[in-house]
């Protein structure tokens, strides 16, 4: 089996490497960028992407849909520090099979990894019990629940202290998409300006 790891931390990926080094059939490529991810997506083709969320320059969560624009038939695992369920959602909407985060038990990491690689969906057991917990809850969406995972990315990059003109380049759509999203986001938010954005941000951890 053929996984590409795409972690810009270096401790993860050592981690990964050692963990499933005791597995035989297991080959690991790795990369730290978007870009380096999907130039070895393509050259490669593995089995499974274990996908973090947060890289250093296009988010996991844009990542993801241009993988599956590669390949609608992609396997991949999100394997990231979040563990809020709006990112579960907007990650099986942009077409993941998996999710699960960093804080699961090992014997857990390596059953998703062989679920998802195999097609199977899997969200890690503590998540899956806070979604369905939530959904019998929950007669409608909060606010933040009713983000986008392209109204995610911006908030990501916005906390980052990127200006609307980085966050375009960044994603690779026109500045004037950027303010126009940001300005709905506010609305749905019920907030005015922009740095009530990245505290909402901060707040619900896309930094």
């Amino acid at each position: 089996m053929k996984i590409l790891l795409v972690d810009d931390h270096p401790i993860v990926r050592a981690g990964l490497r050692r963990l499933l080094g005791i597995e035989r059939d297991i080959e690991i490529r790795e990369a730290t960028t978007s870009r380096e991810a999907l130039t070895s997506f393509r050259e490669d083709r593995p089995d499974l992407v274990m996908l973090d969320l947060n890289l250093p320059d296009v988010g996991g969560l844009e990542l993801l849909k241009r993988l599956m624009t590669e390949d609608h038939t992609a396997r991949i695992l999100i394997f990231s520090m979040h563990a809020e369920p709006i990112y579960v959602v907007r990650a099986l909407q942009a077409g993941a099979i998996g999710y699960i985060s960093k804080g699961a038990p090992p014997d857990e990491l390596i059953e998703a990894i062989r679920r998802v690689a195999s097609g199977v969906r899997y969200i890690e057991r503590e998540l899956a019990q806070e979604l369905a917990f939530r959904n019998a809850l929950s007669a409608s969406p909060s606010p933040v629940e009713q983000l986008s995972s392209r109204d995610l990315e911006i908030l990501r990059l916005l906390a980052e202290g990127r200006s609307m003109t980085e966050i375009a380049d960044a994603i690779g759509i026109g500045y004037k998409t950027v303010a126009n999203t940001c300005s709905q986001m506010k609305t749905k938010l019920g907030v005015t300006r922009t740095a009530d954005l990245v505290r909402i941000a901060i707040e619900i951890g896309t930094s």
